[in-house]
């Protein structure tokens, strides 16, 4: 099957998603396995496996730079590869603070390995694995705004600090669905990794 042209990407995206969103099968789209060890009101705390990831880091605002990132990642999983390979698409895309700047992930499908991902052709996507960690989440509704994300991390890590948790990373962004769906029915995340307890 010849691979569609990278200028196609955005419309096959789109066409996708808002398939699975019209069928009522959004849940086929993977997402990361864990296991719910408490659920405490609106938090929860889980304990995620390894994964696979690609990555890109960027520069910018809060909003700005997931948009920006997210496009060469897109690329990859469209067929932007030494294999010209489309990658099935997961969920979420995540985002947190690296180094000053935002890194921006897409999961990879379980069935890969890093030996079996084809190789991004755009030097900014690399792939990684991600230890498996403990996070404390807390999910949220609503438009993929700064503002809602802030709103949900500072009672996030009020939390932390009142169980006597100690943060070992940066908080985590995810966005669970497509940029169509009406923003009372979004899916969003904050997450924050953890020691043991």
């Amino acid at each position: 099957m010849k691979p569609m042209s990278r200028t196609h990407a955005t419309p096959r995206w789109l066409a996708a998603l808002l398939m699975l969103s019209l069928s009522g099968t959004a849940q086929a789209v993977e997402e990361p396995d864990y296991e719910l060890l408490r659920q405490d009101g609106d938090f929860e705390l889980r304990a995620y496996g390894a994964t696979l990831v690609a990555e890109n880091v960027v520069n910018g605002e809060f909003e700005e730079a997931g948009n920006r990132a997210f496009r060469a990642l897109f690329k990859y999983i469209d067929g932007n590869n030494r294999e010209q390979r489309e990658i099935a698409m997961t969920a979420p895309v995540k985002q947190e603070k690296k180094d000053n700047r935002w890194r921006i992930t897409f999961l990879m499908p379980a069935e890969y390995t890093l030996e079996t991902l084809p190789e991004p052709n755009d030097p900014r996507v690399r792939l990684t694995e991600e230890s498996g960690r403990l996070m404390v989440a807390v999910k949220y509704s609503g438009t993929w705004s700064e503002e809602g994300y802030e709103e949900n991390r500072a009672p996030l890590e009020e939390y932390i600090h009142k169980r006597g948790l100690t943060k070992t990373g940066e908080p985590v962004w995810a966005r669970y669905d497509p940029p169509f769906m009406p923003w009372f029915l979004r899916r969003n995340e904050v997450l924050i990794p953890i020691e043991k307890y």
